[in-house]
């Protein structure tokens, strides 16, 4: 039977739904809209289920041979509780309107809530219109678009023999592809009812050279998201040639000499430290847990006058690019920083409740297993004034970083990366190539040394892991100059 304006609990077990089971539309408003009522009448202040179907696909090619394709597919939802400033989560793979119920029965017991009895009436949420932005922008055609796993084959084998054409030295070759295919559906006891299609691609190198005892590591990766034909438009060839040209330089490299020294870091990827030693520093949920030196600084100054910094979901094809969050929330842009001083934080749904900061549409998960929480989309510093050869004659001696490698970052901002690729900086001019390099500091700190921004903003796609799992995320920068900072080598 179609549910009514107003149930009586004894009447759930008898409600059959029919909702579509191979796509999220309009057919899921009715039993949500029931649960979403069901758990309200139990005496939560707030409830939201998350809808998942996924399809990926991993392909990766080593030196002649494909050695591994590994697809995965997954359907699933979740449920979110919240009685006053608690909340707590559980995760099902059964989407029938008995499963959701369960987990639902499952989350209220949790937080000391139980269904109500036979004879309470249970009224319906009433939802907004569905917000269909797969609809609204054509992605319902993107999966079929991919590329088939043959091409991802053929594609990948012939990077690598590029790559084995252009590289000196080689003792490794890996070209790697992945697509992350995923239709979400939220609805939340506020109305919320949106729907979404995202798809993530990436694609690179990972070079490995030695001759004698001379080694060399070099990386690189692009990313994508809405463009089904990303892999055949991949130039290999060129980024054959980069990988393989920074990988013979840095083969016979020096090696750094431990010191604190100014430093020129370079756009794109040389985000990943603002990302890591600040970034995760002004989200909520670093707030709730005090870990973050930030938490009671806003409009004050935190960064030297010279950085501006952003953080938004909406840049085209950038890798942390969403029309809305997984709560549902419309994609924007944060102001961070503005002219060194804090202007705003990160903040999800439930990071709002427990700081009193508005959200910004920053509420993300790897999956259904996983409850939203304060998430970086797209961030990055902005632009500044000079040129970049203003950074290079503004130092006598100095290191810049062109390559960014991993790093690691304390609860904090204290945080160490490795360079994959340095140059020594001497009367403004770079002489020769460094290897070993690995920068070291703390955030607070840093944040009032970078004094010089260039104009040539870039971004770069990355992987993020926190407490709701790995997304996909960009980290970006112009070069900027950094006055000094602690570089450990020899």
């Amino acid at each position: 039977m179609p549910p009514s304006t107003l149930l009586i609990s004894r009447e759930l077990p008898t409600l059959q739904y029919t909702s579509t089971r191979d796509r999220f539309d309009e057919t899921w408003e009715a039993p949500l809209s029931t649960l979403l009522g069901l758990g309200r009448a139990a005496g939560a202040d707030f409830v939201e289920f998350f809808l998942e179907r996924a399809n990926y696909i991993n392909c990766l090619a080593e030196d002649e041979t494909i050695t591994s394709i590994a697809p995965k597919l997954s359907t699933g939802a979740g449920v979110r509780v919240f009685r006053g400033k608690g909340d707590c989560y559980v995760s099902t793979n059964d989407l029938s309107f008995g499963g959701l119920k369960a987990a639902l029965e499952k989350g209220l017991a949790i937080l000391g809530l139980q269904l109500p009895g036979p004879n309470a009436y249970v009224p319906e949420t009433n939802l907004e219109l569905l917000r269909d932005y797969a609809i609204k922008k054509g992605k319902e055609a993107w999966l079929p678009a991919c590329s088939s796993m043959q091409e991802m084959g053929e594609i990948l084998l012939a990077a690598n023999a590029q790559l084995n054409r252009k590289a000196t030295h080689v003792q490794s070759r890996r070209a790697v592809y992945f697509r992350d295919w995923q239709e979400v559906l939220v609805a939340a006891s506020d109305g919320t009812f949106a729907r979404d299609i995202r798809l993530t691609q990436s694609v690179g190198y990972n070079l490995l050279c030695a001759d004698g005892t001379h080694r060399s590591s070099i990386s690189k990766r692009d990313g994508d998201t809405s463009n089904p034909g990303f892999l055949r438009t991949w130039d290999y060839a060129t980024a054959a040639e980069e990988v393989a040209d920074s990988a013979a330089t840095m083969l016979y490299a020096d090696y750094v000499e431990s010191g604190t020294y100014p430093v020129v870091m370079a756009n794109q990827f040389g985000g990943v430290i603002f990302h890591e030693a600040c970034g995760h520093l002004l989200e909520t949920t670093q707030i709730e847990r005090k870990t973050s030196p930030f938490a009671d600084k806003k409009g004050e100054k935190i960064a030297h006058e010279s950085l501006t910094a952003w953080d938004e979901g909406l840049s085209p094809d950038a890798f942390g690019t969403i029309d809305m969050d997984d709560e549902g929330m419309p994609a924007q842009r944060t102001l961070l920083i503005e002219n060194g001083v804090l202007k705003n934080f990160l903040s999800d749904r439930a990071g709002s409740a427990r700081t009193g900061h508005p959200r910004t549409g920053s509420g993300r998960r790897q999956n259904y297993a996983f409850a939203a929480a304060s998430r970086m989309r797209n961030t990055y510093i902005a632009p500044g004034e000079y040129s970049t050869e203003d950074l290079f004659a503004s130092i006598d001696k100095g290191i810049y970083c062109k390559k960014m490698g991993g790093g690691s970052v304390g609860p904090t901002g204290q945080f160490n990366f490795a360079v994959e690729e340095a140059y020594l900086i001497e009367q403004g001019k770079l002489t020769k190539p460094l290897k070993g390099a690995t920068l070291i500091g703390e955030a607070k700190e840093i944040m009032n040394k970078i004094s010089m921004c260039s104009q040539d903003l870039g971004l770069a796609a990355g992987f993020c892991g926190s407490v709701s799992g790995s997304i996909y995320v960009t980290v970006g920068q112009p070069h900027l100059k950094v006055d000094s900072i602690t570089v450990g080598g020899r």
